[in-house]
């Protein structure tokens, strides 16, 4: 998840399709879930930076709504990847003090949603009944929005009350490579890595699994994911790295 965390993937589902000729177009729509904790720096309002380290429970806790899908169309030659992460979370903080003799409360309530989709081209350089690997070119958007409210009361009777938002979007573009190993059964291996730059500093998207086939229209698939961007602008400041498992159901068309 984005300025929280999200949570799943899942991979490429075609079979291996030799190189040459370009066949029939093939498609793949895949949800996922991904158990993805948050570490990194956050910054809003032109504030120094925190840093957040966020398990995936602790995610969890304050998740609204989550979805994440990966979608893929192949010929054996050219092919289309597209990635949509989307995490809405909200929490919830008070703490009360003694000023002058006085209970002084604040109460502060934070939504966070982020969206993170990527889109690639894909060229098939290499293709056999065991392995394909893929080159991919394309762009990553992120957007990511904080919203704020907070009150803050002196002996039961408000005082002050604050409600703000910060956040951005922003666009990547990005190269990569993915690759499918097949062992001859109904398991496989699949695997990518990404990088690129733009309006962040540097982001990078690296993922590893193994998946069962169970049949020519579906598999699912398990492993690790790992990504990571950063990224400044006018006081906003998200510099952050989601890394958890993942699983997957795919659907092959």
């Amino acid at each position: 998840m984005a300025a929280a965390p999200s949570a799943v993937l899942a991979a490429d589902a075609e079979q291996p399709i030799p190189l040459e000729p370009a066949g029939e177009w093939r498609f793949s729509v895949a949800p996922y879930l991904w158990g993805a904790g948050l570490n990194g720096d956050v910054g809003l309002f032109g504030r120094q930076p925190v840093d957040i380290d966020m398990s995936f429970g602790d995610v969890l806790d304050d998740l609204r709504f989550g979805g994440m899908l990966v979608a893929e169309m192949h010929n054996g030659t050219w092919g289309l990847f597209g990635d949509i992460i989307y995490v809405k979370t909200e929490a919830d903080t008070s703490a009360v003090r003694t000023v002058l003799g006085s209970p002084v409360s604040l109460d502060v309530n934070v939504e966070t949603s982020s969206f993170t989709g990527t889109l690639m081209g894909e060229y098939r350089l290499y293709g056999s009944d065991a392995v394909s690997v893929d080159l991919m070119a394309g762009a990553r958007i992120w957007s990511v929005d904080n919203d704020i409210d907070a009150s803050l009361a002196a002996d039961g009777s408000p005082v002050a009350d604050f409600s703000g938002s910060d956040g951005s979007t922003w666009a990547d573009p990005m190269i990569g490579v993915k690759a499918r190993f097949d062992t001859g059964t109904p398991w496989f291996f699949n695997a990518w890595g990404m990088i690129g730059a733009g309006s962040s500093d540097f982001s990078w998207d690296v993922l590893g699994g193994v998946g069962y086939q169970w049949n020519d229209r579906f598999s699912t698939v398990g492993g690790y994911r790992a990504l990571g961007v950063d990224y400044s602008d006018d006081g906003f400041v998200y510099d952050v790295v989601q890394h958890g498992p993942y699983l997957g159901a795919i659907f092959n068309f």
